[in-house]
């Protein structure tokens, strides 16, 4: 059985046939996988001497960037480019390489990767709730949320566990760190009055027909914007929902939901199947909602965010909207 050694030094074993083999890892290939070359010897001291001089012969080859002492920054770079990048969509991959070039590697990245300790990482993330907001502060604090807070440990967490099953560190000195806890964010419902000012502001602007399905559907951002006219069937005015579309530094992606169970359809109140079908007529796209701005291209997500707060920051005195609250509106997200 190979008897465990220092993190570099290599393996050790007796062989079935009698022999000692020795085992060091010279290289990892491009997804990480380790490289590696042995020794046979007669005796376990005659295998060492083989090993060291097999280490020897092999460590200018070795990669400097994947050693147990390498800076922890140099490894967390490696691990999302090598093993969690290619799994994340794009959007999800702006988000880490946020956290990672704007809060984790100026903070932490020079740490050697087998001295980072769990004191290291518990003080990592006070000063992140303290201090660590690089903008706005002005209008929200200089500390970072709990819930950012909680994902820059996630990102951590998953990168040391990674270098604990390469054998570079013993342990993950991010299990067992204390972080702030999850808050429940309380759930803000319109009522009648709010709706109806709400879609009067938003028809006077031209967005009455997005913004009546939302409230009416609870769609993602990206799901209404994905929406095509060949997704309503206006017979039954039931709506499938089997996209979405996502912006990508300025770049708009179409791709399918994350998961199965957001492929799905819905039934629409009459009410708005009707007003869709008076909007169809005055439209001349495939998409639902297109830009005004490019021709066959779908509104950008971020449409949906900025108008609504202008709209609703714009008072309105009208209040006759009886047809819409004749529909039955919702403003919890549907799945």
């Amino acid at each position: 059985m190979a008897r465990k050694r220092k993190n570099g030094d290599g393996t050790v074993r007796l062989r079935k046939d009698g022999r000692w083999e020795g085992r060091i890892v010279i290289d990892y290939d491009d997804n990480g996988y380790p490289k590696t070359k042995n020794v046979l010897a007669r005796t376990k001291n005659e295998c060492l001497e083989k090993l060291q001089t097999l280490k020897e012969t092999c460590g200018g080859s070795k990669s400097t960037k994947l050693r147990p002492e390498m800076p922890f920054g140099v490894w967390l770079t490696y691990w999302y480019e090598n093993h969690s990048k290619p799994k994340l969509r794009p959007t999800t991959q702006a988000n880490y390489e946020s956290r990672i070039r704007l809060h984790i590697v100026p903070e932490i990245g020079k740490i050697p990767l087998n001295k980072l300790t769990q004191n290291d990482l518990q003080q990592f993330y006070a000063r992140l709730k303290k201090t660590g907001r690089l903008r706005f502060t002005d209008q929200y604090g200089e500390g970072l949320s709990d819930r950012m807070v909680r994902m820059c440990h996630a990102v951590c967490r998953t990168a040391l566990e990674k270098a604990m099953k390469d054998g570079l560190i013993r342990t993950n000195p991010a299990i067992g760190c204390k972080l702030p806890p999850k808050k429940a964010r309380e759930m803000q419902v319109l009522d009648r009055e709010e709706l109806q000012r709400f879609l009067i502001q938003a028809k006077a602007e031209g967005y009455y027909e997005l913004f009546l399905l939302d409230l009416a559907t609870g769609l993602r951002r990206g799901e209404l914007m994905a929406l095509q006219w060949d997704d309503l069937d206006f017979k039954t005015g039931v709506l499938n929902i089997n996209k979405q579309i996502y912006d990508v530094k300025g770049e708009l992606q179409l791709s399918t939901p994350k998961t199965k169970t957001s492929i799905r359809q819905l039934a629409l109140p009459p009410a708005v199947a009707a007003v869709l079908k008076e909007y169809w007529k005055t439209t001349d796209s495939r998409w639902m909602f297109p830009s005004p701005v490019k021709a066959d291209c779908p509104m950008t997500p971020c449409a949906i965010r900025s108008g609504s707060r202008k709209f609703w920051s714009t008072p309105n005195a009208s209040m006759c909207a009886s047809t819409i609250c004749a529909t039955r509106m919702s403003s919890t997200r549907q799945n």
